[in-house]
């Protein structure tokens, strides 16, 4: 299957998924996942009519980003989907056009500065860990509805980064656990858009589920999917 061929099958998982729960497909956003993928498979996403691509790493994305940019025919939206290390972070805001992965309230607090002296509005999303997983980044958000203490907290921290100058804040995201049971990733992506819609703010974008669980993401209000391997094929 070429990659095209790949992409809607992609797409039509999403318009199935979609009809189950009642949503339209122009509501999803498929981000297409370009970890480790070669500039020419890259463009050929962007020949079969996508343009928001993701990337994980600041190192690799900054050798890729201006040679795909120079060679695509449209424009292209760079998501940061990967963890940021502090001393990354400088890179980040000229390269990227939305910021998925901002999972403290010190790395949002060095994006706002850089955005500043760059003088540029720099969208982001909050990174929620929702399920728990010591393995995962993110603002503590496990049981947030049962736990008082670390609600509040949360949404101190939520306030905090709101506040925050050049800075603008689309939305949450999140990942589930690898491997778990359909109910397990249901209740994260539950609990992630039953947080959104808890906060007293305008946060339209839930970015959350990726290649083996993006239709129940989907089906529990994701506006954005994260999917790389139903498109490439296995990483070698």
């Amino acid at each position: 299957m070429s990659i095209a061929d790949n992409i809607q099958r992609v797409q039509e998982r999403i318009a199935a998924a979609c009809a189950r729960s009642g949503r339209n497909p122009r509501e999803v956003t498929l981000v297409v996942v370009t970890k480790q993928q070669p500039v020419d498979a890259m463009l050929a996403v962007v020949a079969a009519g996508l343009q928001h691509l993701g990337e994980n790493r600041v190192k690799e994305a900054a050798v890729k980003i201006p040679q795909v940019a120079a060679a695509a025919t449209q424009p292209i939206t760079w998501h940061m989907i990967g963890h940021i290390q502090s001393r990354k972070a400088k890179q980040v805001a000229p390269l990227f056009d939305l910021v998925q992965s901002v999972d403290s309230l010190r790395l949002a607090q060095r994006l706002s500065r850089l955005a500043q002296a760059s003088e540029r509005e720099l969208p982001i999303l909050l990174e929620i860990n929702v399920s728990g997983e010591a393995s995962k980044y993110g603002l503590t958000g496990y049981n947030w509805y049962k736990d008082a203490a670390l609600r509040e907290q949360l949404w101190r921290e939520v306030a905090a980064i709101m506040a925050l100058p050049s800075l603008e804040v689309r939305g949450l995201m999140t990942m589930a656990p690898f491997g778990a049971e359909e109910q397990a990733i249901r209740r994260v992506f539950a609990d992630l858009s039953a947080l959104r819609d808890s906060l007293d703010a305008d946060l339209p974008e839930l970015s959350m589920g990726m290649t083996d669980d993006f239709p129940i993401a989907i089906e529990e209000g994701a506006t954005m999917i994260r999917v790389g391997r139903a498109i490439f094929g296995e990483r070698k």
